[in-house]
Protein backbone atom coordinates (compact mmCIF):
# COMPACT_ATOMS: atom_id res chain seq x y z
CA UNK A 1 0.00 0.00 0.00
CA UNK A 2 1.39 3.52 -0.98
CA UNK A 3 0.51 5.14 2.48
CA UNK A 4 0.78 9.51 2.42
CA UNK A 5 2.25 11.24 4.97
CA UNK A 6 2.82 14.73 5.76
CA UNK A 7 6.25 16.00 5.36
CA UNK A 8 6.73 19.43 7.95
CA UNK A 9 10.22 21.85 7.11
CA UNK A 10 11.48 24.43 8.24
CA UNK A 11 14.94 25.47 8.87
CA UNK A 12 16.93 25.40 12.51
CA UNK A 13 19.72 26.96 13.69
CA UNK A 14 22.51 23.85 14.45
CA UNK A 15 22.50 24.91 18.09
CA UNK A 16 18.73 23.99 18.58
CA UNK A 17 18.57 20.92 16.53
CA UNK A 18 18.37 18.36 18.97
CA UNK A 19 15.70 20.42 20.76
CA UNK A 20 13.44 20.83 17.54
CA UNK A 21 13.99 17.15 16.81
CA UNK A 22 12.67 15.99 20.14
CA UNK A 23 9.46 18.07 20.13
CA UNK A 24 8.99 17.16 17.11
CA UNK A 25 9.05 13.43 17.68
CA UNK A 26 7.14 14.08 21.24
CA UNK A 27 4.18 16.01 19.04
CA UNK A 28 3.49 12.91 17.48
CA UNK A 29 6.90 12.64 14.23
CA UNK A 30 7.17 9.12 12.66
CA UNK A 31 10.62 9.95 11.26
CA UNK A 32 12.66 13.17 11.22
CA UNK A 33 15.40 13.87 9.10
CA UNK A 34 18.11 16.64 9.21
CA UNK A 35 20.19 17.77 6.33
CA UNK A 36 23.50 17.15 6.09
CA UNK A 37 25.81 20.13 6.72
CA UNK A 38 29.23 21.18 7.49
CA UNK A 39 28.95 21.93 11.22
CA UNK A 40 27.88 18.52 12.41
CA UNK A 41 25.36 18.84 15.72
CA UNK A 42 28.34 15.84 16.80
CA UNK A 43 29.72 19.57 17.93
CA UNK A 44 27.99 20.92 20.86
CA UNK A 45 27.29 24.72 19.87
CA UNK A 46 29.23 27.95 21.22
CA UNK A 47 26.84 30.02 23.38
CA UNK A 48 29.34 32.95 21.76
CA UNK A 49 28.64 32.48 17.93
CA UNK A 50 25.58 33.46 16.38
CA UNK A 51 22.36 31.23 15.63
CA UNK A 52 23.86 29.87 12.02
CA UNK A 53 24.09 27.84 9.77
CA UNK A 54 20.69 26.85 9.50
CA UNK A 55 19.73 23.48 8.86
CA UNK A 56 16.50 21.91 7.21
CA UNK A 57 14.58 19.50 9.36
CA UNK A 58 12.05 17.33 7.76
CA UNK A 59 9.58 15.90 9.98
CA UNK A 60 6.84 13.06 9.10
CA UNK A 61 3.09 12.88 10.39
CA UNK A 62 0.68 10.72 9.83
CA UNK A 63 -2.43 13.26 7.58
CA UNK A 64 -4.49 14.56 10.47
CA UNK A 65 -6.60 17.32 11.00
CA UNK A 66 -5.02 20.35 12.72
CA UNK A 67 -1.37 19.61 12.19
CA UNK A 68 -0.54 23.24 11.85
CA UNK A 69 -1.94 24.42 14.64
CA UNK A 70 -0.47 21.44 16.33
CA UNK A 71 3.02 22.18 15.33
CA UNK A 72 3.05 25.81 15.87
CA UNK A 73 1.92 25.11 19.32
CA UNK A 74 5.11 22.71 20.04
CA UNK A 75 7.22 24.97 18.06
CA UNK A 76 6.27 27.89 20.57
CA UNK A 77 7.11 25.68 23.63
CA UNK A 78 10.52 25.33 22.26
CA UNK A 79 10.71 29.14 21.92
CA UNK A 80 10.95 29.41 25.73
CA UNK A 81 14.51 27.67 25.25
CA UNK A 82 15.30 29.07 22.32
CA UNK A 83 16.75 32.63 23.36
CA UNK A 84 17.18 34.62 20.58
CA UNK A 85 15.56 32.66 18.28
CA UNK A 86 11.82 32.56 17.11
CA UNK A 87 10.96 29.70 15.16
CA UNK A 88 9.82 30.21 11.72
CA UNK A 89 7.34 29.66 9.40
CA UNK A 90 7.56 26.04 8.16
CA UNK A 91 5.75 23.68 4.70
CA UNK A 92 3.43 21.33 5.12
CA UNK A 93 3.75 18.83 2.23
CA UNK A 94 2.31 15.12 0.80
CA UNK A 95 4.60 12.77 0.35
CA UNK A 96 4.11 8.71 -0.45
CA UNK A 97 6.11 6.31 1.27
CA UNK A 98 7.76 5.41 -1.93
CA UNK A 99 9.01 8.63 -2.25
CA UNK A 100 10.23 8.19 1.57
CA UNK A 101 11.97 5.09 1.04
CA UNK A 102 13.54 5.62 -2.32
CA UNK A 103 15.00 8.91 -0.55
CA UNK A 104 16.57 6.98 2.31
CA UNK A 105 17.85 4.55 0.09
CA UNK A 106 19.82 6.41 -2.17
CA UNK A 107 21.84 7.82 0.30
CA UNK A 108 23.02 4.32 2.00
CA UNK A 109 24.83 2.14 -0.32
CA UNK A 110 26.74 -0.71 0.20
CA UNK A 111 30.61 -0.25 1.38
CA UNK A 112 33.68 -1.92 2.20
CA UNK A 113 35.88 -1.18 4.84
CA UNK A 114 39.43 -2.83 5.34
CA UNK A 115 40.07 -5.85 3.38
CA UNK A 116 36.96 -8.40 4.87
CA UNK A 117 34.21 -6.07 5.94
CA UNK A 118 30.97 -5.52 3.54
CA UNK A 119 28.48 -2.96 5.63
CA UNK A 120 25.08 -3.15 4.00
CA UNK A 121 21.55 -2.40 4.15
CA UNK A 122 19.05 -4.54 5.28
CA UNK A 123 17.27 -3.97 1.68
CA UNK A 124 20.31 -4.92 -0.37
CA UNK A 125 20.78 -8.52 -2.00
CA UNK A 126 24.45 -9.22 -1.31
CA UNK A 127 25.39 -12.40 -1.74
CA UNK A 128 27.71 -14.77 1.28
CA UNK A 129 30.83 -15.94 -0.48
CA UNK A 130 32.37 -16.58 2.71
CA UNK A 131 35.09 -14.31 2.02
CA UNK A 132 33.90 -11.07 3.59
CA UNK A 133 32.13 -10.75 6.95
CA UNK A 134 29.05 -8.84 6.30
CA UNK A 135 27.58 -5.99 8.75
CA UNK A 136 23.62 -5.23 8.15
CA UNK A 137 22.03 -2.01 9.32
CA UNK A 138 18.69 -0.88 8.75
CA UNK A 139 19.21 2.93 8.88
CA UNK A 140 15.42 3.23 10.11
CA UNK A 141 16.73 1.53 13.28
CA UNK A 142 19.38 3.79 14.23
CA UNK A 143 21.94 6.24 13.71
CA UNK A 144 25.51 5.15 13.12
CA UNK A 145 25.27 3.67 9.68
CA UNK A 146 29.14 3.95 9.03
CA UNK A 147 28.83 7.04 6.15
CA UNK A 148 30.15 9.57 8.97
CA UNK A 149 33.34 10.89 8.52
CA UNK A 150 33.78 9.88 12.13
CA UNK A 151 32.74 6.49 12.38
CA UNK A 152 33.98 5.66 9.00
CA UNK A 153 37.89 6.67 9.65
CA UNK A 154 36.83 4.40 13.32
CA UNK A 155 35.99 1.48 11.01
CA UNK A 156 38.84 1.81 9.02
CA UNK A 157 41.61 1.86 11.78
CA UNK A 158 39.47 -0.96 13.77
CA UNK A 159 39.42 -3.06 11.05
CA UNK A 160 43.41 -3.06 10.37
CA UNK A 161 43.90 -3.18 14.33
CA UNK A 162 41.51 -6.28 14.43
CA UNK A 163 42.93 -7.76 11.64
CA UNK A 164 46.85 -7.58 12.71
CA UNK A 165 45.94 -8.81 16.66
CA UNK A 166 46.75 -11.59 17.77
CA UNK A 167 43.00 -13.16 17.77
CA UNK A 168 40.91 -13.03 19.56
CA UNK A 169 41.87 -10.15 20.42
CA UNK A 170 39.40 -7.89 23.05
CA UNK A 171 37.95 -4.92 22.23
CA UNK A 172 35.85 -2.23 23.77
CA UNK A 173 33.28 -0.15 22.29
CA UNK A 174 33.23 3.02 24.43
CA UNK A 175 30.00 5.57 23.32
CA UNK A 176 28.39 2.75 20.89
CA UNK A 177 25.65 4.07 19.65
CA UNK A 178 24.01 2.20 17.35
CA UNK A 179 26.59 -0.52 17.85
CA UNK A 180 28.42 -0.38 14.57
CA UNK A 181 31.79 -0.35 15.33
CA UNK A 182 31.15 -3.70 18.26
CA UNK A 183 29.94 -5.72 15.41
CA UNK A 184 32.79 -4.56 13.06
CA UNK A 185 35.19 -6.00 15.59
CA UNK A 186 32.93 -8.95 16.04
CA UNK A 187 32.71 -10.10 12.66
CA UNK A 188 36.32 -9.75 12.19
CA UNK A 189 36.89 -12.06 14.86
CA UNK A 190 37.54 -10.06 18.24
CA UNK A 191 36.38 -11.78 21.57
CA UNK A 192 35.18 -10.68 23.91
CA UNK A 193 33.09 -7.81 22.95
CA UNK A 194 32.19 -4.47 25.29
CA UNK A 195 29.87 -2.23 24.11
CA UNK A 196 29.02 0.69 26.36
CA UNK A 197 27.02 3.91 26.58
CA UNK A 198 25.69 5.59 29.36
CA UNK A 199 22.75 6.20 27.48
CA UNK A 200 20.20 3.29 27.62
CA UNK A 201 18.37 4.36 24.63
CA UNK A 202 21.34 3.91 22.33
CA UNK A 203 22.12 0.64 24.77
CA UNK A 204 18.69 -0.56 23.53
CA UNK A 205 19.04 0.54 19.66
CA UNK A 206 22.29 -1.10 19.78
CA UNK A 207 21.14 -4.31 21.14
CA UNK A 208 18.51 -4.60 18.43
CA UNK A 209 21.36 -3.91 15.74
CA UNK A 210 23.75 -6.59 17.59
CA UNK A 211 20.51 -9.13 17.39
CA UNK A 212 19.70 -8.29 14.09
CA UNK A 213 23.25 -9.72 12.72
CA UNK A 214 23.01 -12.34 15.05
CA UNK A 215 25.74 -11.10 17.30
CA UNK A 216 24.37 -11.34 20.77
CA UNK A 217 26.26 -13.87 21.95
CA UNK A 218 29.31 -12.18 20.87
CA UNK A 219 28.96 -8.58 22.07
CA UNK A 220 28.24 -7.60 25.35
CA UNK A 221 26.42 -3.85 25.65
CA UNK A 222 26.17 -2.22 28.95
CA UNK A 223 24.89 1.59 30.49
CA UNK A 224 28.13 1.34 32.69
CA UNK A 225 30.38 4.81 32.68
CA UNK A 226 33.71 3.77 31.96
CA UNK A 227 35.12 5.45 35.15
CA UNK A 228 33.50 2.35 37.35
CA UNK A 229 34.68 -0.10 34.43
CA UNK A 230 37.30 -2.76 35.46
CA UNK A 231 39.65 -4.84 33.12
CA UNK A 232 42.16 -4.77 30.02
CA UNK A 233 41.44 -4.94 26.43
CA UNK A 234 43.48 -5.08 23.26
CA UNK A 235 41.82 -2.31 21.67
CA UNK A 236 39.82 0.72 22.90
CA UNK A 237 37.87 2.51 20.17
CA UNK A 238 35.96 5.81 21.60
CA UNK A 239 34.09 8.21 18.43
CA UNK A 240 33.19 10.64 20.52
CA UNK A 241 33.61 14.31 21.29
CA UNK A 242 37.46 15.51 21.76
CA UNK A 243 36.41 17.29 25.03
CA UNK A 244 34.87 14.07 26.59
CA UNK A 245 37.61 12.14 25.32
CA UNK A 246 40.37 14.45 27.13
CA UNK A 247 38.22 14.31 30.44
CA UNK A 248 38.19 10.19 30.23
CA UNK A 249 41.90 10.02 28.86
CA UNK A 250 42.82 8.90 32.24
CA UNK A 251 40.32 5.83 32.20
CA UNK A 252 41.19 5.09 28.48
CA UNK A 253 44.58 4.80 28.79
CA UNK A 254 43.86 1.81 32.23
CA UNK A 255 41.71 -0.10 30.28
CA UNK A 256 43.81 -0.21 27.52
CA UNK A 257 46.84 -3.42 27.03
CA UNK A 258 50.08 -1.84 27.77
CA UNK A 259 50.64 -3.12 24.29
CA UNK A 260 47.17 -2.17 22.86
CA UNK A 261 46.23 -0.18 20.62
CA UNK A 262 43.55 3.21 21.29
CA UNK A 263 41.50 4.75 18.45
CA UNK A 264 39.80 7.94 19.35
CA UNK A 265 37.50 10.03 16.74
CA UNK A 266 35.13 12.86 16.86
CA UNK A 267 37.77 15.15 16.81
CA UNK A 268 37.14 18.35 14.69
CA UNK A 269 40.82 19.16 13.19
CA UNK A 270 41.53 22.11 15.39
CA UNK A 271 40.72 20.24 18.31
CA UNK A 272 43.73 17.76 16.99
CA UNK A 273 46.19 19.35 18.92
CA UNK A 274 44.18 19.23 22.39
CA UNK A 275 43.72 15.97 22.55
CA UNK A 276 47.26 15.16 20.99
CA UNK A 277 48.86 16.86 24.20
CA UNK A 278 47.32 15.23 26.26
CA UNK A 279 47.61 12.09 24.81
CA UNK A 280 50.64 11.96 23.17
CA UNK A 281 52.28 11.56 27.34
CA UNK A 282 49.95 8.62 28.06
CA UNK A 283 52.37 6.47 25.80
CA UNK A 284 55.89 5.68 24.26
CA UNK A 285 55.10 6.94 21.24
CA UNK A 286 53.07 10.00 19.68
CA UNK A 287 50.01 9.39 18.29
CA UNK A 288 49.23 9.67 14.35
CA UNK A 289 46.46 11.49 12.94
CA UNK A 290 44.54 10.67 9.83
CA UNK A 291 41.82 12.93 8.58
CA UNK A 292 38.74 12.36 6.64
CA UNK A 293 36.47 15.54 5.06
CA UNK A 294 36.52 17.66 8.08
CA UNK A 295 37.11 15.12 11.15
CA UNK A 296 40.00 13.64 12.71
CA UNK A 297 41.34 10.66 14.30
CA UNK A 298 44.02 9.75 16.33
CA UNK A 299 45.31 6.39 17.17
CA UNK A 300 48.05 5.06 19.56
CA UNK A 301 49.82 1.57 19.22
CA UNK A 302 51.43 -0.27 16.64
CA UNK A 303 48.99 -1.35 13.41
Amino acid sequence: MNREWQEVTLPVPAAWVDLVCETLTEAGSCGVVVEERKLDTFVPPDPREDYAPLCSIRAYFAPQAGLKEKIESALGEVAVFTPGWTPPAFKISPVHDEAWAEGWKQHFRPFRVGKRLLVCPTWEKVEDDGQRALLRLDPGMAFGTGTHATTRLCLETLAEAVEKAVSPCRVLDVGTGSGILAMAAALLGARPVLAVDIDEQACEVARNNIALNRLSGAIEVSATPIEKLEGVFDIVVANILAEELVRLAPHLRRLLDTRGVLILSGILPEKAALVRECFDPLFEAPGETIQLDEWCCVHYGVL
